[in-house]
C-alpha cells in the first residue's frame, strides 16, 4: 500500500519505518531539511532500540523515503498519516496548530480519494475539525479516521510490529476496510483490531494513558504511607500484584511518571473534563501526587545534608525520564537537579544516551561525565534517577572508594537495602 506519514518525530518515524518494514511504500514528510538529509543517510535523531537498523534497511530497499514535498507525498499515497506534534498549551490543552496546518495542506493537495489518519494524540472532536478544514479546500472524496498510538518509549518498534491491539476510529466502511488491510500483517497472532467511532478512539488514548498515570501515583501514595508506618512498599506491591484483577505493571513506586505522554495526556484530559463541566478529582489527584513525589525525594536529600548545599557535589546516575530512550521531557531529573543547583550544589551527571538532551536543559550548569564511575569521583553522594540496566549491578566497592562518603539516594528502588547497609552505605529509597 502507498502511505505517507507527515511528521518525523517519535511517533511518525517509528510508524513510517514499521509500515515500510511490512512491505508498504512509505514517504515520510518533514519541513526540516537537515533532519531529512540525516535520515536518508541512516542518522536517527532519537534513540530507540532497533529503529536505526530498520530505517537503513528500508531506505536501501527503497520502501522508505523522506521528503519536504507534502503535496507530492499526499498525491502519491492512499493513506496519509498526520503525526505532527501536539505540544501542551499554557492551559494544559493540546496545541493543535500543526495538525490544522497539515490538514489545510492535505486539502489543497488532494487529487482523489484518501484516508486521512490522525496518528497524533488529539482531543475528542479533532477529527471533525480536520474534516471541516479539508472540506473547505477540496471537492475530492476523503475520510478522516483516528488511529491512536500506544507505543512505549524504549520498546516502540516491538510495540508497533507486535501490537496488543490496534484501535481504529472510523465512521466510514470504506476507510475501515483500508485500515484493516494496512494493519493485517501486524496482527497475525490474533491480537485484535478494535473498530469504534472516531470520538471514542480519540478518547481511548487519553483514557488509557491517564489510567496508567493514576496507577503510578497510587503506587507512590502507598509507598509514602509505607515509609511512615514502617511497612515495605516492595512487599506490599508484590502482595497486590499477585491479584489478577490488579496486575503487575505500572505499580512500581519511585519518582513519578515523566516523558512526552503521561504528563501531557493527563493535563489534556483534565482540560477536556473542565471544558465539559465534568468532575475530575481522581485525575487531578494523580497529577498532584506526581509533582509532589519529586519534592518528597528532594526533601529527603535536604533533610540529610541541610538547606545549604554549597561546596557539595552530587553524582547523578540517569537523566532520561526512563531507560532505553534519550528523551528528557518531564524527566524527574530536571526537577531534582534544578532544586539541587538552587541550593548551591555542584552536579556531576552520567546517562548512556541523554547527554545532548540534557545540554538543552542544563547548558553548562552541570558537569557531563563520560562514565558512571567518573561521575562518582569526589562526590558527596550518589543519586540514582533512571534505572538503566547498567546501573542495576554496579561495583559497590568501587562506588564506596570513589565517593567521599558512602551515601546513595535511590529514586528507583533498584538496590537491596540490607546488603548495602552491611557494606557500610547509608541508603535512602522510596517506600522502605
Amino acid at each position: 500500500m502507498k502511505v505517507c506519514v507527515i511528521g518525523t518525530g517519535y511517533v511518525g518515524l517509528v510508524a513510517g519505518t514499521c509500515l515500510a518494514e511490512m512491505g508498504n511504500n512509505v514517504i515520510c514528510v518533514d519541513n526540516d531539511l537537515k533532519k531529512l538529509e540525516q535520515l536518508e543517510q541512516g542518522i536517527v535523531p532519537i534513540y530507540e532500540p532497533g529503529l536505526e537498523e530498520l530505517i537503513k534497511v528500508n531506505v536501501a530497499e527503497k520502501r522508505l523515503s523522506f521528503t519536504d514535498n507534502l503535496k507530492e507525498a499526499v498525491q502519491n499515497s492512499l493513506v496519509c498519516f498526520i503525526a505532527v506534534g501536539t505540544p501542551q498549551g499554557e492551559d494544559g490543552s493540546a496545541d493543535l496548530k500543526y495538525v490544522y496546518q497539515v490538514a489545510e495542506s492535505i486539502g489543497e493537495a488532494l487529487n482523489g480519494y484518501k484516508v486521512i489518519v490522525d496518528k497524533s494524540t488529539v482531543p475528542v472532536g479533532t477529527a471533525e475539525k480536520v474534516t471541516e478544514i479539508i472540506k473547505s479546500k477540496t471537492n475530492e472524496e476523503f475520510d478522516v479516521v483516528s488511529n491512536p498510538e500506544f507505543l512505549k518509549q524504549g520498546a516502540a518498534v516491538d510495540d508497533f510490529l507486535k501490537p496488543d491491539r490496534v484501535v481504529i476510529g472510523s465512521n466510514s466502511h470504506r476507510a475501515t476496510e483500508i485500515m484493516q488491510d494496512l494493519y493485517s500483517p501486524f496482527l497475525r497472532t490474533g491480537n485484535p483490531v478494535i473498530i469504534m467511532d472516531v470520538k471514542s478512539a480519540e478518547m481511548t488514548k487519553y483514557a488509557a494513558n491517564s489510567f496508567l498515570a493514576v496507577k503510578i501515583s497510587y503506587a507512590n501514595e502507598i509507598a509514602n504511607i509505607c515509609e511512615k508506618v514502617g511497612a515495605n512498599a516492595e512487599m506490599v506491591r508484590i502482595g497486590m500484584c499477585s491479584d489478577k484483577r490488579i496486575g503487575s505493571q505500572f505499580l512500581f513506586p519511585g519518582l513519578g511518571y515523566g516523558g512526552s505522554c503521561f504528563p501531557k495526556d493527563v493535563k489534556a484530559l483534565l482540560k477536556t473534563a473542565k471544558d465539559n463541566g465534568c468532575d475530575y478529582q481522581l485525575l487531578q489527584a494523580a497529577d498532584d501526587v506526581n509533582k509532589r513525589q519529586r519534592q518528597i525525594f528532594i526533601q529527603k536529600i535536604l533533610k540529610r545534608f541541610g538547606e545549604d548545599l554549597s561546596g557539595m557535589t552530587f553524582a547523578i546516575w540517569g537523566l532520561a525520564f526512563k531507560p532505553k530512550t534519550n528523551d528528557m521531557r518531564e524527566a524527574p531529573a530536571i526537577t531534582i537537579i534544578n532544586a539541587l543547583l538552587e541550593h548551591g550544589a555542584k552536579i556531576q551527571a552520567y546517562d548512556p544516551k541523554a547527554f545532548e538532551c540534557a545540554k538543552f536543559y542544563f547548558k553548562d550548569k552541570i558537569i557531563y561525565s563520560k562514565s558512571a564511575y567518573e561521575a562518582l569521583t569526589d562526590a558527596d553522594c550518589m543519586l540514582l534517577l533512571t534505572e538503566w540496566n547498567e546501573f542495576r549491578r554496579p561495583d559497590f566497592d568501587k562506588i564506596n572508594e570513589l565517593l567521599k562518603q558512602p551515601i546513595i539516594f535511590d529514586g528507583r528502588n533498584q538496590y537491596n537495602a540490607e546488603r548495602l547497609k552491611q557494606r557500610g552505605f547509608e541508603y535512602y529509597c522510596v517506600g522502605r
